[in-house]
Formats: structure tokens, sequence, C-alpha cells
């Protein structure tokens, strides 16, 4: 019964990101928070959407909103890694975390960038093949200014790894909003480095195997047509 909720859970969450319905992945987030027990499989999977859903806070600027939710996703980091579960995601998440909150304030970026940039490290020692540590030193490469060591070119090594490891088993990445989170970044790294052609490419993968989602087709699929064609 409890893999048969998470299921659903996981179902209703790639849903919501097809469709961009943040009041469901809302609900599911708040509601899994409340419960008075979960597993330690459980509470990675709860840090996993929290994850999402501050990341989208951040794209509306509502900083307020993701700092609530960054504070409850470093309290089950920490049962995590007290209960030592999957040491290498708690490491990865925190990394994400640092990542946030840079983005929620720039300036900070001297003093939480290196700590991002540690967490992900001790996340790929302990596994160097876990996708989301690589995803996040893609992340890291993506957004850190050039000149203190960024390139997106290396940004694109990371999520290529990433979506490698994922794609080596077709359960992973079947209605996982993180694949197709995956396949954006790449999109958005190619476009970044000029190369307008393969990032179209991953566009039109993405839309072939969830053509449901319209608001990439509305947004960063028109902006990069626009690029190509001019």
């Amino acid at each position: 019964m409890s893999l048969k909720v998470q299921g659903n859970d996981k179902l209703r969450i790639y849903n919501a990101y097809v469709n961009n319905d943040m009041k469901v992945w809302k609900h599911i987030i708040d509601s899994i928070q409340n419960e008075k027990k979960k597993s330690n499989e459980k509470l990675l999977t709860l840090v996993n959407y929290q994850y999402g859903y501050i990341g989208w806070c951040i794209g509306k600027n509502n900083d307020k909103e993701a700092e609530t939710y960054v504070s409850l996703v470093e309290a089950n980091l920490a049962i995590l890694e007290k209960n030592k579960y999957e040491l290498s995601m708690v490491h990865a998440y925190r990394s994400a975390l640092y990542g946030y909150k840079i983005g929620m304030s720039p300036v900070r970026a001297p003093f939480y960038g290196p700590r991002s940039v540690k967490h992900a490290e001790n996340s790929l020692q302990i596994d160097q093949d876990n996708y989301f540590a690589l995803m996040q030193a893609g992340n890291i490469h993506y957004y850190m200014p050039r000149v203190f060591g960024g390139s997106v070119n290396e940004a694109i090594r990371y999520f290529l790894k990433s979506k490698t490891i994922m794609e080596k088993n077709s359960a992973v990445i079947d209605q996982n909003w993180n694949y197709l989170h995956l396949l954006i970044l790449i999109a958005q790294a190619y476009s970044k480095s000029g190369d307008y052609q393969t990032a179209k490419n991953y566009y039109d993968f993405i839309l072939k195997i969830e053509p449901e989602i319209q608001w990439i087709k509305d947004e960063l699929y028109n902006d990069l047509l626009q690029k190509l064609n001019g």
C-alpha cells in the first residue's frame, strides 16, 4: 500500500509539472510533510518534491515562500543524515539549497557558492553515478560566472552524464518530473552555448515524449525559435 501511494504521488507530481499546476504540487508536499510517520525513502522523495517547488517559487520571485520550504528541506535532510540514509543524496540536495540561496540573494554567492560546490563534490565522492548530484554539478557550472570557473560546456558534460545514468533504467525515467527537467536544462545549456539547433532537437524530443507540456511550447520553445530564425 505504501509503494502504491508513493507511486500515485509520483504520477500526480509528474502531471502537475506537465500542466504547470503548482497548487496541486503544493497540496501534495504539504500533505506528505504533515504525515506523522514517514519512512526514510518517503522523506527523501518529499525532499525532491519540495526542491522542485522551491525552484518554482524563486522563478516567480516568491522568495518568502521559498525560504519557508528551504527550512523544511533542511530539517528533513537533518533527519536523513542522522539516520545515515542516502548520504550522497543528502549532500546533493544541500548543494542545491545553497544554489537556491544564491538565487534569492546573489550578493551572498561568495559565501554560499563554495559550500554548494563542496556538497556536490562530497556527494559524487560517495556515489560518482548519482544522477542528481551530477545535475547539481552542472547547475554550478551553468550559473557560476566564467571568471570564477563557470563553463556552459562543463555544465552540458555533467547534464549529459546525468541523462545517460538515468536512461539506464526505464523505470527511473518513466513519469519522472526530474527527467523532463533535466532535458530542459540540457536544451537551455545548448541554447546558452549558441548551439540553437541542438537545443531545438532536445525541445522536439521533450514534446515528442510529453506533448501535453504546453508551457514549454509556449515559452522556452518559442523563445528558442526566435533565436534560431534571428
